[in-house]
């Protein structure tokens, strides 16, 4: 009897390592629920889980952009998203970040675009408008802040000049549908969720920099740049111009050569599959996928040069 039950255990374990091997965790950090992190990382997600082999992966809500870069380090998550000129500040260890994060690009993403936004009704048409207003700035921890200081320094302001809110995408949004602030910030692929459910119920307008101020702002910070997005996405009177940036997926140096291989594999060689679950994804592209602002990882330079 002891006999049969050791050979049925060995055959619970054969069978278990051929068909059924155990998946290692990954953790990838994204930023706060109405942004467009949050479904881009689920869609990576699910794309690694499913195609890797190796590994499942779980999006994990965070701080956002600034956040990320000091998780990833930390090994609070294995593999984050960021803005391209958060990744480059964090590997060089300046503002925001008071040191060098260790960090290494993977890929580049979509672009984000800085949505400054209020109801179509209000008064406020320009940023010298936003003086004396409440203004919800964006969680703490994410990208908007480093991106409207230097929309604020173009125009000889700070966040001084309003009352600044702290707040997560999708709250900012409902709080400005609410008349509890006058504007709100999100750094987004568009269309992003948090925008999404304003203009389900609110009719709203883009407050938008003059093309010499926003021309000043690109020639001194190259990392951003300009995007428009058509007025059909929001239902807005006209096509909006906005100043954007490149999103990354960003991995500590040290990790392992074949998981960020292995993940970069099962992302980009299922983008057509990534794109028809996610609107952002649409806007990835390949040919600029190993442009980055920070040097790539070997395993996704690997991955790319196989290309």
């Amino acid at each position: 009897m002891k006999k049969l039950i050791l050979i049925f255990m060995i055959l619970v374990v054969l069978t278990s390592t051929a068909f059924g091997q155990r998946k290692t965790e990954l953790l990838i950090g994204t930023a706060s629920m109405g942004g467009a992190f949050y479904p881009v990382g689920q869609g990576i997600s699910n794309l690694v889980t499913k195609y890797s082999g190796s590994f499942t992966m779980v999006p994990v809500v965070t701080g956002g952009a600034v956040e990320n870069p000091r998780l990833v380090t930390l090994g609070d998550v294995d593999i984050a998203i960021t803005n391209a000129n958060l990744a480059y500040f964090a590997s060089m260890g300046t503002a925001p970040f008071d040191r060098k994060y260790d960090i290494q690009s993977v890929a580049s993403l979509y672009p984000s675009v800085l949505h400054i936004a209020t109801l179509a009704k209000s008064s406020i048409k320009s940023i010298n408008d936003l003086k004396g207003k409440r203004v919800a700035v964006g969680p703490a921890g994410g990208g908007t802040i480093d991106i409207l200081k230097a929309i604020l320094e173009e125009y000889g302001m700070s966040l001084s000049d309003f009352t600044p809110s702290y707040l997560a995408y999708g709250d900012g949004f409902s709080e400005m549908s609410d008349g509890n602030v006058d504007v709100a910030l999100a750094l987004a692929g568009y269309p992003t969720a948090a925008v999404m459910q304003t203009v389900a119920t609110n009719k709203i307008s883009f407050i938008q920099l003059e093309p010499a101020r926003m021309a000043n702002i690109i020639r001194k910070y190259p990392y951003y740049s300009d995007i428009t997005v058509a007025k059909d996405v929001y239902k807005t009177d006209e096509d909006a111009v906005m100043i954007g940036v490149q999103n990354v997926l960003i991995v500590k140096r040290s990790l392992a050569e074949d998981t960020v291989y292995k993940i970069t594999k099962a992302v980009f060689d299922n983008l057509p599959e990534f794109a028809a679950a996610n609107a952002n994804a649409k806007q990835i592209s390949m040919a600029k996928a190993s442009q980055v602002p920070i040097p790539l990882h070997p395993g996704a330079q690997k991955y790319f040069s196989g290309k």
